[in-house]
């Protein structure tokens, strides 16, 4: 008589080749295209996708910041994020759901290594978002006027954060077995972005993205983002938690502690890196830059007159120099041979946190130009070099309050293919009727019904017309206290109607 005896077989012990790993990689290649093809993560995609393409272009004109740039390829990211964290969390949870955790029970492959699996199919995600994320930068850094240069610091916050958010939906699955939580953890999320995002800077750089409220560019080394130390936290916290979750489903082997070990390591000394705030050696240049930006800018000179600008913005000076020639062009008298001076200036002191208004400069035919240039910064480019060849300095041609508006504006826009168009991108109603306030890099212009009405009739002319009535003029146009109808009369136009009194 033969006994059998049956030995069972210990499990997560394979025979064949590759054992367990193996195993766990065909896994997570399954679970990475089911999380991919997944509704809520394609929606998210597809709205990620179709954002940045209609966006492209509109946030920086012609010559986008390539250190903005970066920045706002963290936004959409974290929507996918959110549909990232919902789906692994079902997924995570589908045996529970179907009724099939028994026959898992049964197999070679323990909980923690389907787990492991799982954590791996958020990588996937996490590396289609950082295509997406170079794409979008890409498609800036290749525009002809891109200037500046990115972080990879700033550029890495939109993967972790998909992968983040999606560890964290897995860990979520092995704490509380219900398919509810993913939606409420959501929620409370959105919570505690809004929380936090309304404390000091220290505690805003917990959050897994940190908008700045300013839409002012600085040169990148005027920055002061830790983006590094911030992608270190992060990737930790990140790999702290997917680590956590294979701990919590039984993967209590000595490389899962000591990664685990490590991965809090890395966030607490990311954490503590991003908070220590501006350095002194930031602080400093930053206030050299702001006040005396000279020091730090090199000059160059094109038809007589001298362009500045911050080492990064010095391919910028050509279009510089078009716009001052073009002007000048329509200019009498002896301002149109005026040379002047084109000084690159940017309120760098209090950072990205602020908006601080450049004050009119009194240095004689010097001209301020901001760090963003095409759109809505051309005319008023123009108009600032307008009034400083019709007033001398751009602290006296803020305070211009008569009919001198009427050539300064004109000046401003007459050489546009479309200067009617550009009249209302440089007032701040857009509007080309009634009074209005006209935009400049410093303080504002003030324009009044009467003066809009001078302007648009002369703007009616045929240009070579115009420019002919305005050089004749120029003398009587451009002399302090000229009145809006004594404006219309010296270029034989109709008297307005409107009220010329400047508010």
């Amino acid at each position: 008589m033969t006994t059998v005896v049956e030995k069972p077989l210990a499990p997560g012990i394979r025979n064949e080749p590759g054992g367990p790993f193996k195993a766990v990689l065909a896994l997570a290649l399954f679970e990475s295209r089911r999380l991919l093809t997944r509704i809520p993560v394609l929606l998210a995609f597809a709205v990620y996708l179709g954002w940045t393409v209609w966006r492209a272009g509109k946030a920086w004109g012609d010559h986008p910041a390539l250190q903005d740039a970066d920045r706002a390829t963290q936004g959409a990211p974290m929507l996918v994020g959110l549909a990232v964290l919902v789906s692994v969390n079902q997924a995570a949870l589908r045996s529970r759901r179907h009724d099939t955790e028994r026959h898992f029970a049964v197999l070679l492959l323990p909980h923690w290594c389907r787990t492991a699996a799982h954590a791996l199919s958020v990588v996937a995600a996490a590396l289609v978002t950082a295509v997406c994320v170079a794409g979008q930068f890409g498609s800036e850094a290749l525009r002809p006027g891109a200037i500046g240069q990115g972080s990879v610091g700033e550029l890495l916050v939109g993967p972790l954060t998909v992968l983040l958010f999606g560890l964290a939906g897995l860990l979520v699955a092995g704490l509380v077995r219900s398919p509810l939580v993913a939606p409420l953890l959501v929620v409370l999320l959105l919570f505690v972005f809004l929380f936090f995002s309304g404390l000091d800077y220290g505690a805003r750089w917990l959050l897994p993205s940190v908008e700045e409220a300013s839409a002012n560019t600085l040169p990148s080394d005027l920055m002061g983002r830790p983006a590094a130390w911030h992608a270190l936290y992060l990737a930790g916290l990140a790999l702290l938690l997917g680590l956590v979750a294979v701990l919590v489903t039984g993967g209590r082997k000595p490389a899962v502690l000591a990664g685990t070990a490590g991965a809090l390591a890395m966030t607490l000394v990311g954490a503590v890196a991003q908070s220590g705030g501006d350095s002194p050696q930031l602080v400093e240049a930053r206030e050299r830059a702001t006040v005396h930006p000279e020091q730090v800018q090199s000059c160059v000179r094109r038809d007589g007159s001298t362009y500045c600008a911050f080492p990064e913005w010095g391919p910028q000076t050509a279009d510089w120099a078009a716009v001052v020639d073009r002007v000048r062009s329509l200019a009498g008298g002896t301002a149109h041979e005026q040379d002047i001076v084109v000084r690159q200036r940017v309120e760098a002191r209090y950072g990205l946190s602020g908006d601080g208004a450049l004050m009119p400069l009194e240095r004689p035919h010097e001209v301020t130009v901001g760090t963003q240039w095409g759109g809505n910064r051309v005319p008023e480019f123009a108009a600032a070099v307008a009034g400083v060849l019709i007033a001398g300095d751009e602290k006296a041609a803020t305070s211009i309050c008569d009919a001198r508006i009427v050539p300064l504006m004109w000046l401003a826009v007459g050489w546009e293919s479309e200067p009617l168009d550009a009249l209302r991108r440089v007032r701040l109603d857009d509007s080309i009727t009634g009074s209005a306030m006209v935009l400049q890099p410093t303080d504002g212009l003030s324009m009044t019904a009467a003066q809009t009405e001078v302007l648009r009739s002369l703007l009616d002319l045929p240009r070579g017309e115009a420019r002919a009535r305005v050089k004749d003029r120029w003398r009587e146009l451009t002399a302090p206290k000229v009145t809006a109808a004594r404006a219309a009369a010296l270029l034989e136009l109709p008297a307005p109607d409107g009220e010329d009194k400047c508010s």
